[in-house]
């Protein structure tokens, strides 16, 4: 993990190639890896998504072209703009001569800074998902320690980034709802900085290890503790409001505000829902080198990471 520089990305998009492409060459350094191919998740907020059915049995070139022609009916963008590809999920519900086919469409000036980065640290990009389903694949390996492996449950999954925090539900462990809401720790570091008169970087850092004044708890942390509470209600009653769903079985932190001390237990008091913190590495044996402790720190940080590593195994 490495800190990026303020600004370098806004609204979930890169806008300084240089200075997150430095941060990439730090972490890979420190990471002491050889490997070389990456996969990298963009933002669910910069792509579009869309679930259609097609006719089993066409062929794969057959399939491109039905898909190239739906795909113009939902993408806002000349196709010949963004970068689209496709999955099958599977035998439609309702047909059994028709697949589910999910589409997904980025405009190629995000995608394209992305690659930029990556190749610019002399790594090879390899894969380019959605934050959403990275996410998505990681909860697969929370979802095998839960009651019946998660079926007939709604679990909600808050992912409290650095200033959008992005929700998503999973029903019988698949996606059935996501969306990102404007707000994330950024906004606890600004006020350490602007209360202690540190710089954006130390109180980043302040915020992560320690060592601030003792009026920090009471007059900043916990009111950020409850505004954490208020914005997982309005996230929930979003969901509840556009979709047949009114109500979750479970809510999942990830993020790095998820690692604030006793938050799961704040959110469970407020809601009446029962909270944890995310953890995909819990049921995984660790190398000699790492450190349990110092990853169960970071763990909830890492579920996208974690998620884009999975792909690793993909056949």
């Amino acid at each position: 993990m490495e800190p990026l520089p303020q600004n370098s990305m806004v609204e979930n998009a890169i806008t300084d190639v240089e200075q997150v492409g430095r941060s990439v060459d730090r972490v890979v350094k420190r990471s002491g890896t050889k490997t070389r191919g990456v996969a990298v998740a963009v933002s669910a907020s910069h792509v579009i998504t869309k679930t259609i059915v097609m006719p089993t049995g066409l062929k794969d070139q057959e399939l491109e072209q039905q898909i190239e022609m739906e795909a113009d009916h939902y993408i806002p963008y000349p196709l010949e703009e963004v970068n689209l590809d496709f999955e099958i999920l599977g035998p439609s519900e309702s047909n059994a001569n028709e697949n589910e086919v999910i589409i997904a469409a980025c405009r190629k000036e995000i995608v394209d800074d992305y690659v930029a980065v990556v190749e610019r640290s002399g790594l090879r990009p390899e894969i380019i998902d959605v934050d959403a389903f990275a996410m998505e694949n990681a909860f697969s390996l929370i979802a095998r320690q839960l009651p019946g492996g998660g079926m007939e449950k709604s679990i909600a999954i808050l992912d409290f980034g650095a200033t959008t925090t992005h929700m998503n539900v999973m029903h019988n462990n698949r996606s059935v709802y996501n969306r990102d809401h404007t707000f994330g720790g950024r906004q606890l570091t600004e006020e350490i900085q602007r209360r202690y008169g540190l710089s954006y970087e130390e109180a980043g850092l302040a915020k992560k290890v320690g060592g601030l004044p003792d009026n920090y708890q009471t007059d900043i942390l916990q009111p950020f503790m409850e505004a954490m509470c208020q914005e997982t209600m309005r996230a929930l009653q979003f969901f509840y409001s556009s979709t047949p769903f009114n109500s979750v079985d479970q809510i999942l932190l990830a993020g790095g505000c998820a690692q604030i001390a006793n938050i799961d237990e704040l959110i469970t008091d407020r809601l009446n829902i029962p909270t944890n913190v995310a953890n995909p590495f819990s049921s995984m044996s660790l190398a000699s080198r790492i450190k349990p402790q110092t990853l169960s720190m970071d763990a909830s940080s890492m579920m996208v990471a974690c998620g884009l590593a999975m792909r690793s195994f993909d056949t």
